[in-house]
């Protein structure tokens, strides 16, 4: 089973607006982080596929910051890999200790230009499936003894720097989704293909507004999308900064009510 974003909804109508200025941008903090959710049935396994084509991702010209932002990419990727490479390696070990299974987690997940990339993370349940995908829930008792530490801390989502280094993903950009659910949430907010314009970040705008953690109905899906699309929509790298910053803090002096 996969350790993963999050569904619910109603739906949409059309299809996404290009590139259309919001009239106010909002601040960081301006979203109250998710209540804890109550369990729900899981929803009807959907049919993985190749490419999200479903979504109509819109018309890509240029990855969401250009050169710079790629070149950023790889040079703090890189460093964090090579400072990093003994925690990696302990938390893998750790891993494979704690419960039978792989160490890393793979899953198909919708990326730039609604392509498939396969996402690396730490295995944090004691399933590991790519398709049917049913939603992390508070208190899930798919969850490992140390899958609980690893998703609360985040220190799950570490592999995803390969994924960056790659060029699958960025430092910070719109959180992927399991392609099931990037279908799904296209009906519930129209404006959803536009995230497809950046690269899927490790950390992003919606995390450090408090849209972390499951997205079990359609008011949380669209806050999220509100964000991913603000960020697509109006990308600086002042808000690089302030995403980064804003990040940091929450890893180690705040509390994230929306982690699980």
């Amino acid at each position: 089973m996969q350790e993963k974003p999050k569904t619910s909804g109603e739906s949409a109508s059309a299809a996404a607006p290009s590139r259309a200025l919001p009239s106010a941008r909002p601040r960081l903090t301006s979203i109250t982080p998710p209540v804890p959710p109550l369990a729900s049935e899981a929803p009807a396994p959907v049919e993985v596929v190749r490419k999200a084509t479903d979504v109509a991702p819109a018309k890509l010209t240029s990855p969401v910051g250009g050169w710079s932002k790629r070149a950023f990419d790889i040079f703090a990727s890189s460093s964090a890999l090579v400072v990093l490479a003994p925690l990696l390696v302990a938390t893998a070990i750790a891993v494979k200790m704690d419960s039978p299974g792989d160490a890393i987690f793979q899953q198909e997940r919708g990326g730039l230009g609604g392509k498939t990339f396969r996402i690396f993370k730490f295995r944090t349940m004691s399933v590991m499936e790519n398709r049917g995908v049913v939603q992390a829930v508070h208190h899930d008792a798919r969850i490992t003894r140390l899958g609980a530490f690893l998703r609360r801390s985040s220190w799950d989502e570490l592999p995803q720097l390969i994924n960056v280094l790659k060029g699958d993903m960025s430092i910070i950009g719109p959180r992927p989704h399991a392609l099931e659910h990037d279908i799904y949430f296209h009906t519930v907010d129209a404006t959803y293909p536009e995230r497809f314009s950046a690269r899927p970040g490790v950390t992003g705008l919606a995390q450090v507004n408090g849209c972390r953690g499951p997205t079990e109905t359609a008011e949380k899906i669209r806050a999220r999308t509100k964000f991913d699309v603000e960020y697509v929509r109006n990308w600086t790298w002042w808000r690089e900064v302030e995403i980064v910053a804003a990040t940091v803090a929450l890893l180690f002096w705040k509390k994230d009510p929306g982690a699980l």
